[in-house]
């Protein structure tokens, strides 16, 4: 009987494996493409095969989208309590700012996108999936109001799983709340625009996240209020391809525009070159 012995060089490839560094290199979902995080880094997350767009934190998305020094946070202290005294609610909270170097899951302040000034907004999903409770509910609504006190437009880049089901009602009142507050805006004549990243989705999304002026979005982004499988659990019925995308809900009227994040900062900055002077008393009037 003839007994085979394993090459020595496959024990070696696979002691060279275990000595390489992890969390070097992510898989794209939609691909399968192997990157060099290196290499998406300098491709703004974005995969340089297919253009899949991968979720970004607050950090990432004002680096990509402002100029440089120019933020100004507003409001960093105002945090989540726990209203309900739901049971390992403050663990998970300490959790999530142990892990994103957030207080919470949404980041506002003042900054300029190309020399324009404008008051932004920043969800971040690694925060609980940006779920919005009532401390994400009053720093958008502060937002809202340092808007209009220093008439400036208001930007607000959205990703949420929905309303914070940790605390209840609380929650669910800043769907109306965020959505009262917007029309002060509309009162000043002043610009507002939501850029919609994956996913937008639940009380979210059918609060602040779809009264923008002007709504864009990233592509292939989820947007939408209940997911697509339930859906499809509820009415019996196999969805339309590419339901709840932004490419789905820009052909169907409800998103303004698709545009991939290396042309965000220059779409934002053309949209505020745009509305400037259709303020009340400007010189310019007009488009």
């Amino acid at each position: 009987m003839i007994v085979f012995k394993k090459p020595k060089y496959v024990t070696v490839l696979q002691e060279d494996k275990k000595e390489m560094p992890e969390g070097l290199w992510r898989k794209c979902p939609k691909c399968g493409l192997i990157i060099y995080k290196k290499d998406m880094a300098k491709n703004l997350n974005v995969c340089i095969k297919c253009g899949y767009h991968f979720r970004v934190t607050v950090g990432e998305r004002l680096q990509f989208t402002l100029d440089e020094g120019s933020f100004v946070e507003f409001d960093a202290e105002l945090v989540a309590d726990n209203p309900l005294a739901f049971p390992n609610y403050p663990e998970k909270l300490a959790e999530a700012r142990q892990k994103t170097g957030l207080n919470e899951a949404v980041v506002t302040g003042e900054g300029s996108i190309l020399g324009h000034r404008t008051v932004l907004g920043v969800m971040d999903s690694h925060f609980i999936m940006a779920s919005m409770g009532a401390a994400v509910g009053e720093k958008v609504a502060r937002a809202v109001e340092r808007a209009c006190e220093r008439r400036l437009p208001l930007i607000l880049f959205v990703a949420s799983g929905g309303a914070r089901m940790q605390e209840g009602m609380v929650a669910l009142m800043q769907m109306a709340k965020t959505a009262v507050v917007l029309r002060h805006v509309n009162t000043a004549g002043l610009l507002y625009v939501t850029v919609l990243t994956d996913p937008t989705t639940a009380g979210v999304s059918a609060s602040f996240a779809t009264l923008g002026d002007i709504i864009v979005a990233e592509p292939g982004a989820l947007i939408g209020f209940t997911g697509p499988r339930v859906i499809e659990q509820t009415i019996k019925q196999k969805l339309p391809e590419g339901f709840q995308t932004a490419e789905f809900l820009q052909q169907h009227g409800m998103v303004d525009l698709v545009v991939p994040r290396g042309k965000i900062r220059e779409t934002l900055a053309r949209i505020l070159i745009l509305h400037q002077g259709r303020e009340p008393g400007a010189d310019n009037p007009g488009f």
